[in-house]
């Protein structure tokens, strides 16, 4: 026996409420409120991820077992997840619509058949014809890869039963709909009860899952946020659509480091790794050209050297704009208030534009130093010079403030040719690099200017 419940359910944060309001408590958001209707079962839904009886033991008592990871063949890929695959795990991709999901799925789901045995990939958005014409043109052929075009996830479960597949790709987990629930695919019931199915099925059956999920307007996971506590790892699969590189940026991962990165190349026949993502983002750099500097930012375990590119000309508005591409507009407004109040450099009445070539999202504060003579190259209109890496993080005072992974950054610079690295004073103390680059320790804004000016 069952027995009808409705409730409504907020569709940007998921408070629920017996009844629709016109304003959430919670996200404050209007108008968000949609009614669901969910069938309960009068007996409760049992979810046991192990032995059927559990009982407490000593972690000291529980033997650890070396985990063999699955590679997908694509080493930014594998570098992002952390080593591979652990068997058991699910992982979530997103993405904004169009972005290479599904291309980077099916790829890593070719190599992995080939490698490791039957890989069933379920597409709830796509025929299985629609999956083969992309198959086709990235050369994906494997005699172990199954298709399925299926939403219940009940079938879904049947056939996994069936196949027992080594890998399984659900794309997208917001087409997927369990047949207990009276509420709409993509709801936040149907994603928070169809992914906890599928975790315990991971679990249980020790099969590793990748699930596809939506993006909201605001480029998070649509979900809210219930996906991102359930799975084991979150990934999102960024990217400028006019640009041809795409970023894996791993965002949460019980097995592996997070804030790890993993570049790649689109092209006609599909994704490429990017191994030298630093020579490939500076290869078409103007030396002689005002406003452009080197600086060098670490994502997740690697350095990555890019160039920012500053241009401050005279505004025709009453109220100057302050424009940033790539990095945050709030950091570069910060900035240009620690110029005018610390070098007395008023640039109030110019617009200014600040660029991280490439496409590339850094949030890192590693770069200030190098947005902020960036930005008084062009406003001096002088160049900068073309050999010189900066790096530093820029306080309200002035005072240029030590930074992560120092020895990395200033390695990074050294296999690259470039032939001086400013840095924070800081870390003069105990730094182990060979004295093949010139290095500079700077404290102040002022210190950067006499070396640089």
């Amino acid at each position: 026996m069952a027995q009808n419940k409705n409730k409504f359910v907020c569709q940007e944060c998921g408070y629920t409420t017996p009844r629709s309001l016109g304003k959430c408590p919670e996200c404050q958001a209007w108008n968000s409120f949609a009614e669901e209707r969910e069938i309960v079962p009068t007996s409760p839904l049992h979810r046991n991820i192990g032995e059927p009886s559990n009982k407490p033991v000593l972690i000291s008592e529980v033997t650890s077992t070396n985990v063999e990871r699955h590679l997908t063949g694509m080493v930014e890929f594998d570098r992002v997840l952390g080593g591979g695959i652990v068997p058991g795990s699910v992982i979530l991709i997103g993405g904004d619509p169009g972005i290479g999901k599904s291309t980077l799925l099916l790829q890593a789901s070719n190599a992995l058949s080939i490698k490791y045995g039957s890989v069933l990939y379920v597409t709830g958005e796509e025929s299985v014809n629609q999956t083969k014409l992309r198959s086709n043109r990235l050369g994906v052929s494997s005699d172990n890869l199954y298709v399925l075009c299926e939403n219940n996830l009940g079938e879904i479960e049947r056939h996994i039963e069936k196949l027992q597949p080594k890998i399984v790709v659900i794309d997208s987990i917001q087409a997927v709909y369990l047949t207990d629930f009276q509420s709409a695919p993509g709801s936040i019931t149907q994603i928070r009860e169809c992914a906890a199915h599928l975790l315990i099925c991971a679990k249980n059956q020790n099969i590793p899952m990748f699930l596809v999920g939506h993006v909201t307007k605001e480029g998070t996971l649509a979900g809210p946020r219930v996906l991102e506590h359930i799975v084991d790892t979150v990934l999102y699969f960024e990217g400028e659509r006019h640009h041809i590189y795409r970023i894996l940026r791993s965002i949460k991962n019980r097995f592996g480091s997070t804030n790890e990165l993993g570049i790649f190349e689109m092209k006609n026949s599909g994704l490429v790794d990017v191994q030298n993502p630093s020579q490939l983002f500076l290869s078409d750099r103007k030396e002689e050209i005002s406003g452009s500097v080197i600086v060098s930012s670490i994502e997740g375990t690697r350095p990555l050297l890019l160039e920012v590119q500053a241009l401050v000309v005279s505004t025709h508005y009453s109220t100057p704009r302050n424009t940033a591409t790539g990095l945050d507009r709030n950091r570069v407004a910060l900035l240009i208030a620690v110029l005018n109040k610390r070098i007395a450099m008023d640039i109030s009445d110019s617009d200014v534009f600040v660029n991280i070539t490439g496409g590339l999202r850094v949030d890192e504060p590693g770069i200030d130093l190098g947005v902020l003579m960036a930005i008084i190259s062009s406003q001096r209109n002088i160049t900068m010079d073309s050999g010189t890496v900066v790096i530093g993080e820029v306080g309200l005072g002035g005072e240029i403030r030590p930074v992560t992974h120092i020895e990395k950054r200033i390695k990074e610079a050294e296999k690259l040719g470039f032939t001086r690295v400013i840095y924070p004073e800081y870390h003069k103390k105990g730094l182990e690099i060979n004295e093949n680059i010139e290095l500079i320790g700077v404290n102040t804004i002022y210190d950067c200017l006499e070396v640089l000016l």
